[in-house]
């Protein structure tokens, strides 16, 4: 004889992110998916070399469910917007006219390269490692025939 055992399924887990509808989305579309705006976020924070709190409202190490995405309270949310719409003029308005290539386009890491402060200079060239040396001939056997 078998006994069947109901098992009552674990509580949905919270996500970590707000979920659709956002708030506040101003540059961004308003029927952006969570994953495309995930994506997004993501992408800023590693163009800029920055973390969440950078532009959003939020204890660093808390977990994300407890920050106020929506605020307007840094100036660096702000700024990234007014960044985001001079992006996307330059992508329209520009760069196909200027490359004839209309996939062509600048982003936040064309030139913030990892830093808050956006590139101003030519970085310096590269330095070539040395070249490793050669390695001995390999030793060959004589053959007897």
């Amino acid at each position: 004889m078998s006994v069947a055992v109901a098992q009552t399924p674990p509580p949905a887990a919270q996500p970590p992110f707000a979920v659709p509808p956002f708030k506040n989305l101003k540059v961004l579309p308003k029927d952006i998916g969570r994953a495309e705006l995930l994506t997004n976020m993501k992408f800023f924070a590693q163009s800029l070399g920055v973390r969440c709190t950078y532009c959003h409202v939020g204890t660093e190490g808390q977990p994300l469910s407890t920050f106020d995405f929506a605020s307007d309270a840094k100036d660096h949310k702000k700024i990234a917007r007014d960044m985001m719409r001079l992006a996307q003029h330059i992508n329209t308005e520009h760069l196909p006219a200027i490359t004839g290539l209309p996939d062509a386009k600048v982003t936040c890491f064309t030139c913030h390269r990892g830093s808050t402060k956006p590139a101003t200079e030519i970085p310096p060239p590269v330095q070539a490692a040395p070249a490793a040396p050669a390695a001995p001939p390999a030793k060959t056997e004589r053959g007897t025939g």
